[in-house]
């Protein structure tokens, strides 16, 4: 029966009981009329002053790892509650170790925990869980649906805009081994930690100019003032940092859809550079092509070796997604310019293209030390200057 017909059902009950001289029947409508009335003004302010909230241990964590999670439901206010229905939106990737706690949804890869209390005033709940990390992700806890209602269940009161939350689960680093690169010296420059770069937008003088000078660096002012060839003398810098450059396109063309284990296996392979490019002591930053969970736009970590750079790092590799914002080559020409002159760019790809070899080549004949990893099948052709791992993916 719904609010709009109660009212005027109730008002005639009276009348008719009136009329009737049958006071019995009066008196039950206005009873009813008083208990609806309190049922109403119950209902409306059941969710008044209760909190639902989420308390993790860890909002970070590798695959395979588990955390505790405190659920807490509070009633902030004198006016009890009889029940309180919590239906929380919870991806299966980071769900409790328990499946059967979780509720199947029309979504794919989410689920619902649901919970029911019963709150008196001022009162608290707690309900413990063992979360289990399943799967590299930045996952959305919530919104969680509360709902309540009268003591007498006749009225329902519904609020959907309950709290978010987000856990981060971290891809999981590989051993190098299985990259085929050396533990001992993975980036090929164990003889050169020290070695020095010239900075080209740091001038500093000019010399007499050298056979193995690049013709580029010719200063033709003081070359026509002293009648001989003269070059620019750059200040040197010392080159320690690596940009870790990540093609997240597992086929050449994006309408051949993706391999999700080939990404998966990509993604670990870039934990697991950056983790030890940091421990060799190079200033270290992250480049793609993919878009992040929740976002749009492809994405630049800048170099650091702060304390907070790994857990960054790592962070944002676990929320890679396999959607491009544009081509790989084209990501790397537009924010090449952006990193510091004399870095290393470390390229992870599973396809080479003729395109992405060409901007690699242009990148090197700019001065960037490039390094390529490729993960594709078939063995990639020779670039020159350019030195080349392949640790082709199988599946």
């Amino acid at each position: 029966m719904t609010p709009a017909f109660w009212w005027p059902f109730l008002a005639v009950l009276f009348f008719l009981g009136v009329l009737l001289k049958v006071y019995l029947l009066a008196a039950f409508a206005v009873m009813l009329a008083v208990v609806s009335a309190l049922a109403r003004w119950w209902q409306k302010r059941s969710l008044v002053g209760v909190t639902y909230r989420r308390f993790p241990y860890y909002r970070r964590g590798f695959p395979g790892e588990k955390v505790q999670l405190r659920l807490e439901a509070e009633n902030h206010k004198f006016l009890p509650l009889s029940w309180l229905f919590v239906k929380d939106l919870w991806p299966w990737a980071v769900g409790p170790e328990d499946e059967a706690l979780l509720s199947p949804t029309h979504i794919e890869d989410l689920a619902e925990l649901i919970n029911l209390f019963s709150l008196r005033w001022y009162e608290r709940t707690r309900r413990n869980y063992t979360l289990l990390f399943r799967k590299r992700g930045v996952y959305r806890l919530g919104p969680a649906r509360l709902e309540s209602g009268d003591l007498f269940g006749i009225f329902e009161q519904v609020d959907a805009s309950g709290p978010v939350d987000y856990l981060t689960v971290f891809p999981k680093p590989l051993p190098l081994e299985a990259l085929n690169l050396p533990a001992d010296d993975p980036f090929g420059d164990r003889r050169s930690l020290r070695r020095l770069y010239e900075d080209a937008s740091q001038p500093m003088g000019v010399r007499d100019y050298h056979p193995e000078d690049d013709f580029r660096h010719v200063h033709w002012p003081a070359t026509a003032h002293t009648g001989e060839l003269q070059v620019k003398v750059y200040q040197p810098v010392s080159a320690r940092v690596m940009v870790v450059c990540l093609n997240v396109s597992t086929f050449e063309y994006y309408w051949q859809g993706v391999d999700p284990a080939l990404l998966e296996h990509m993604v670990s392979a870039t934990a697991s550079l950056v983790q030890r490019a940091l421990e060799e002591g190079y200033r270290v930053g992250l480049l793609s092509n993919g878009c992040l969970a929740h976002a749009d736009q492809s994405f630049l970590v800048p170099p650091g070796r702060s304390p907070q750079q790994l857990s960054k790092l790592l962070e944002t590799l676990a929320g890679v997604t396999p959607f491009v914002t544009a081509p790989f080559e084209t990501v790397l020409t537009k924010e090449s310019p952006k990193l510091p002159y004399g870095a290393r760019l470390y390229v992870l790809t599973a396809i080479n293209t003729p395109k992405l070899n060409a901007t690699l080549l242009r990148m090197h004949s700019h001065g960037r030390r490039v390094n390529l990893l490729t993960f594709s099948r078939l063995p990639p052709p020779k670039i020159p200057g350019i030195h080349t791992v392949h640790a082709p993916f199988y599946g």
